[in-house]
């Protein structure tokens, strides 16, 4: 049987007393390290199903794990220096331990290098939000009260939850097809999980959570868009500069950021203007950006940094 896993993804919420969240885009990869339970038990060919405790957001086929490594700053009660504690935004003192009872301002803290898990699943992704509540997933998990993060459940039992509604039908859940079909660009890779040596953006939660209070939920070159369609997008080499730069960066949809990275997608500083490759010009959604004043307040910071890009992509002096 195909095992399934509900995963909590809460934006940037997604963070408990033990540590500063992190950094996911739900339609394409999840990230969690060896800190949370059932860690190392994802597997390749795997169900995801992503959901903010209220609703199911949506579910694909894992067809890759990436591992690294990262120094993470983590937390815990000062009294019985266990993790499990929940910080409160409206009562004093600001933090509650779920294990001791104890009250708290500030959490102790220690830096610890952990192991860091990215799955990627956005090839099979089905967006499913508020086709099922909270309440019906968890019921759904091989333990219905379970608390954890990460917990296992059986595919059929959500695939058949699934059918049972309206509007939905078997080939909205080819699930399967993705696992077994080998002539398919859907099918997940084979064997378990891909090492790779991945440099882990530190800060970046924070960063983009930055970007979100500056801007609001708004791509700098297309406008208003959902806040899980947005990614912190840096205006230079963070490879290079492994910094986060004040005014240095900002929010890109998704596809918007690909095509930014790839010099596709720049703004001319000599018009303050978006230009769009000749390539891209064959798409509509793209050819309408071309020529269009960007749609974020941009600081000279970010003009400096956005001619910089411009220099380095489109080779002119």
């Amino acid at each position: 049987m195909t095992t399934a896993w509900l995963v909590l993804a809460v934006g940037e919420e997604r963070q408990h007393g033990g540590n500063d969240g992190y950094d996911d885009d739900p339609s394409q990869h999840y990230s969690w390290d060896d800190t949370v339970p059932n860690h190392a038990n994802l597997k390749v060919g795997d169900v995801i199903a992503l959901w903010d405790k209220k609703q199911l957001l949506g579910l694909g086929v894992i067809s890759q794990i990436e591992t690294g490594s990262e120094v993470k700053t983590l937390y815990f009660c000062p009294v019985c220096k266990k993790a499990d504690f929940k910080r409160r935004k409206k009562l004093k003192p600001t933090c509650l331990c779920n294990k001791c009872g104890a009250q708290f301002e500030e959490p102790g803290s220690k830096t610890k290098t952990v192991v860091t898990y990215r799955s990627r699943h956005g090839e099979t992704w089905m967006d499913g939000r508020g086709l099922l509540t909270g309440a019906e997933l968890r019921a759904l998990c091989d333990s219905p009260r379970s608390q954890l993060s990460m917990r296992p459940a059986r595919w059929e039992k959500l695939r058949d939850a699934l059918l049972a509604l309206e509007g939905i039908d078997a080939e909205d859940l080819d699930m399967d097809d993705a696992q077994a079909d080998e002539d398919t660009v859907r099918k997940p890779i084979a064997g378990g999980h891909r090492m790779a040596n991945v440099k882990t953006r530190q800060g970046q939660p924070a960063f983009r959570k930055q970007l979100l209070k500056d801007h609001g939920q708004v791509c700098a070159f297309t406008g208003p868009a959902p806040t899980a369609a947005l990614q912190a997008a840096h205006l230079y080499s963070f490879a290079e500069e492994s910094e986060h730069h004040d005014w240095g960066g900002l929010l890109l949809r998704n596809d918007v950021h690909s095509l930014f990275d790839r010099g596709q997608i720049a703004v001319n500083p000599d018009t303050g203007l978006i230009d769009v490759d000749e390539e891209l010009l064959t798409y509509p959604a793209y050819a309408d950006l071309h020529g269009k004043i960007p749609r974020a307040r941009l600081r000279p910071e970010h003009e400096v940094w956005l001619a910089a890009h411009w220099r380095s992509h489109r080779n002119t002096p």
